[in-house]
């Protein structure tokens, strides 16, 4: 049974078994992927997951059931099971369901069609011989990727609404493996679009040069400097405290940031943007996992805290709206928060100019260790790191195998300048994360 033909019927048999509020929640995924090694297809493989969750409220408690199995059987069972759970619930907390007829943005994307398994294969494979062709350095280990990814959400509740989604994507992984006789290195790109438009040698020389850039590598001198974070390192570090932002961290103590909405928490160079929309991003949509319409919004706006992320469910409990950041990592999963696509707005200075800027520092391209080296909830952090020193504001030397430590609520306090040209350096899904270089003031390195 499709989807539509579900909705139906368990829309008819929460009308048989008396359910006046419910909603349905499904999601949809269908990828396939070829990976190349050794000039030859390493595996191909596809996979199709999704399923539905059910929600309602019965003798005013929140029940839930989920499955796989979209049936008649299954529409009239999904809804008796969520009743039967409601009913040993102990939970007193309130929960929420939108209102349908609200208005929707809808997302600018582009349009292309996804490859068969033929062409995905032979571009992993053009693919990998551009990382050959690319450099005499690259050896093997290299690897290549393709993949296409279907995803689908919808969400109909008893209030009228009535929602879907889907969004189709194209993805290159093109990861390289240097060695100059002495030592390897290796560096990746990620690119999503459309593949037959995507300039896989361009891609492959990008991957190729960062890695060569590290072999012979030497140690930062232990100090305070200036640090300039590349933009594929800073947003690393802002997906990692991301959760800072959340208002059901605030609300369980696991943010420095409750109660912080509307004081300055940043420099005034600080703009940080979430953008269900973001020009760039692989996925674009107009609501969030509770259907609430989404929108662009500055969560910093030049140093000052504007607001958390909001759920339903958040905002009730402290008082605020929803901002739309409502998510559910998978069907069955509970309600949560989470940006859409995240990032810092971009400042009015060339890399080259935030560079001089910095004077003698170091340049940081690539943190390491982020689970077990940041902590969230303090804003803590010592990871490991590799870049290029600044000396006399260019990049020199390449260093790595040491250490940058600070606070990362500090950090956002310390930023000086950063450059005019935003990143999304990694795919995300739903959820992405992007930034421009970032000069901080006085971050800890500790090598030699």
């Amino acid at each position: 049974m499709k989807y539509a033909e579900f909705k139906e019927a368990v829309a008819a048999a929460a009308k048989r078994l008396g359910i006046e509020e419910y909603e349905l929640y499904y999601s949809a995924s269908e990828s396939s992927s070829a990976s190349v090694f050794r000039h030859e297809i390493k595996d191909f493989s596809s996979s199709l997951e999704g399923g539905v969750s059910f929600r309602c409220l019965a003798n005013g408690r929140m029940g839930y059931a989920s499955t796989e199995e979209l049936s008649e059987d299954m529409a009239e069972r999904i809804v008796a099971s969520a009743m039967d759970n409601a009913s040993v619930l102990e939970t007193e907390e309130q929960e929420f369901l939108v209102e349908g007829g609200k208005e929707y943005t809808v997302p600018e994307t582009e349009e292309y069609e996804l490859p068969a398994a033929e062409e995905l294969v032979k571009k992993a494979l053009e693919a990998q011989e551009a990382l050959y062709a690319a450099d005499a350095m690259v050896i093997d280990g290299s690897e290549t990727e393709t993949v296409n990814i279907t995803n689908s959400v919808a969400i109909m509740n008893s209030k009228g609404l009535d929602l879907r989604h889907e969004s189709k994507m194209s993805i290159l992984v093109s990861a390289a493996v240097v060695s100059d006789g002495n030592e390897m290195n290796d560096s990746y790109e990620i690119k999503a679009g459309d593949l037959k438009k995507l300039d896989l040698a361009a891609i492959a020389g990008k991957a190729v040069s960062e890695a060569k850039s590290k072999l012979g590598a030497g140690v930062a001198p232990t100090g305070s400097y200036p640090v300039v974070f590349a933009p594929k390192a800073m947003s690393s570090l802002l997906a990692t405290y991301s959760g800072v932002f959340s208002s059901e961290s605030a609300r369980k103590g696991l943010s420095r940031l409750a109660g912080k909405e509307g004081e300055v928490i940043a420099s005034d160079r600080v703009t940080l943007v979430d953008d269900p929309f973001y020009k760039d991003a692989a996925v674009k949509i107009g609501f969030d996992a509770e259907g609430s319409p989404a929108y662009t919004k500055n969560v910093i706006e030049k140093g000052e805290l504007k607001t958390l992320l909001y759920n339903l469910k958040s905002a009730a409990a402290m008082g605020k709206k929803t901002t739309g950041n409502a998510s559910k990592a998978g069907y069955s999963s509970p309600v949560g928060i989470r940006p859409f696509t995240m990032y810092l707005a971009p400042g009015s200075l060339t890399e080259e100019e935030l560079l001089k800027k910095a004077e003698n520092g170091v340049y940081i391209d690539f943190l390491g260790g982020l689970h077990a080296g940041a902590d969230p909830i303090s804003g803590d952090f010592s990871l490991q790191s590799a870049g290029f020193m600044i000396e006399n504001g260019v990049k020199t030397e390449a260093v790595k195998n040491f250490t940058v430590a600070g606070n990362f609520y500090e950090l956002l306090k310390n930023i000086a300048e950063l450059s005019d040209k935003v990143e999304l350096p990694g795919f995300g899904g739903v959820t992405s994360f992007g930034s421009p270089a970032v000069l901080v003031n006085g971050l800890s390195v500790a090598g030699k």
